[in-house]
């Protein structure tokens, strides 16, 4: 799902791996960030490198 990916892809991938709308993946990643739910950031920077390539 190529024509998704913003930034890294990490969203695109989540959506896909779990059936959701992409753009409720985007914006729970801000609220996150925004409200500091835990550290997005870094939650974030993992899942780019555990993600497959394709995305």
């Amino acid at each position: 799902m190529m024509t998704k990916r913003k930034i890294w892809g990490v969203c695109a991938w989540l959506a896909d791996k779990f059936g959701l709308d992409v753009g409720g993946a985007r914006i729970l990643f801000v609220a996150a960030a925004i409200f500091g739910f835990g550290s997005p950031v870094i939650v974030y920077l993992i899942l780019y490198l555990v993600k497959p390539n394709e995305y």
